[in-house]
């Protein structure tokens, strides 16, 4: 066939080499037809430009089996193509996976658990390698789950952190190793903001603003409130509490009588419950849970007393867990204001752009929504969690 004439792609790995482009093949090393026959320092620069950098190492070794070959002056431009094709088809095939640590709080909530496999499953949809750790709600396992990360070499980092203090010394290690870390769900207190790339998560502190708007319009600016709190020291606690507070501080009517931790968990929410039922009686007449697993909790130990949740007591939460939403369509709570925990497309989204070395926001959060009689029944069809 004569030259120039072009013929049927012929696959090779699944790349396609017969009637490519020459000077789109050669683009790819960064090489232009007429730098082709320059110094083989060329090559070495593209391949030192690739976003990879384990692959970029191994394109480097496929590179050199042809740079004795670059060094003839008069070497001809299609041969010099089919070879960095075929240099490239081999790399690519020897590149590593993106591999990313994950350590995570625990599974004390059904919120959790769909915050775990939505990590899980689209690492998994990305062909990326999660080394996944649960830390049993103990920040002691997730630091050594973090050295761990930085011992294997991962490529990246993500913490949703149990407790807001005391990050910085592992953190430290992970800077000093180069390998980036993004905070999921969780903020943390540091001295230095350098220690970690970014934030993903919602906004705790408008929750908790919305949660308190609703409930004094729902109430009229009137009634006593039993609180049930996240795990102590957690951002989402002592944001979610701070704000309610505030919120609620416009109506003087408003009164938080008791409040304790259930530690974001159904049963402690439930045994919780019990003993402000037990302490107050009728004297309360709300709750407002930090998460829809205590809320539900608290439900049915208002139901074991021969009360009504949602009618007799109103029962306002966060999280918007399809079971929770489920519950206000039915009566059983009256609100829930959406925290989604499917994080993990935007989180690995965001490691690709760290990686290519592009800016992202030091802060980013999801857009939440609230759910009440007027809209929760229409939104269950559509709930991924």
């Amino acid at each position: 066939m004569p030259f120039g004439v072009r013929s049927k792609p012929t696959r090779t790995r699944g790349r396609a080499l017969g009637g490519t482009n020459l000077t789109a093949l050669l683009s790819k090393l960064g090489v232009t037809a007429h730098r082709a026959h320059r110094r083989p320092q060329i090559v070495r620069d593209a391949v030192g430009n690739f976003p990879n950098r384990r692959l970029a190492k191994s394109s480097f070794h496929c590179a050199t089996l042809i740079l004795p070959i670059m060094n003839r002056p008069r070497f001809p431009l299609f041969a010099l193509a089919l070879l960095a094709g075929v240099a490239l088809i081999g790399c690519s095939k020897s590149a590593p996976k993106l591999r990313v640590g994950f350590a995570q709080t625990g599974a004390e909530s059904a919120w959790r658990t769909a915050n775990s496999e939505s990590m899980k499953s689209e690492a998994a949809k990305r062909g990326i390698e999660l080394k996944f750790s649960d830390a049993q709600g103990k920040q002691e396992n997730q630091i050594r789950a973090i050295r761990s990360f930085i011992a294997q070499g991962v490529d990246a980092i993500v913490v949703a952190p149990i407790v807001e203090t005391g990050w910085d010394p592992v953190l430290r290690e992970a800077k000093q190793a180069k390998i980036p870390v993004i905070l999921t769900d969780r903020t943390i207190q540091t001295s230095d903001e350098s220690l970690y790339v970014c934030f993903i998560g919602s906004d705790f502190y408008e929750e908790g603003r919305m949660a308190a708007n609703w409930l004094a319009k729902h109430v009229d600016g009137k009634g006593n409130i039993v609180e049930l709190q996240g795990t102590p020291g957690s951002a989402p606690a002592n944001e979610r509490r701070k704000a309610f507070a505030d919120g609620i501080a416009k109506f003087p009517g408003l009164k938080i009588i008791d409040s304790q931790s259930g530690n974001f968990e159904r049963s402690t929410g439930k045994q919780v419950m019990q003993a402000f039922l037990k302490k107050h009686g009728k004297a309360m007449n709300i709750v407002y849970a930090h998460n829809d697993d205590m809320a539900l909790g608290a439900a049915q130990a208002i139901e074991e007393a021969g009360l009504k949740p949602g009618k007799d007591i109103v029962l306002v939460s966060i999280d918007a867990i399809g079971e929770a939403v489920k519950a206000v369509a039915e009566g059983r709570l009256n609100c829930t204001v959406e925290c989604s925990p499917l994080f993990g497309p935007k989180v690995y989204d965001t490691i690709e752009k760290i990686r290519a070395g592009e800016k992202v926001p030091k802060k980013s959060f999801n857009q939440d929504e609230l759910f009440d009689s007027t809209n929760a029944a229409a939104a269950l069809p559509t709930r991924k969690y």
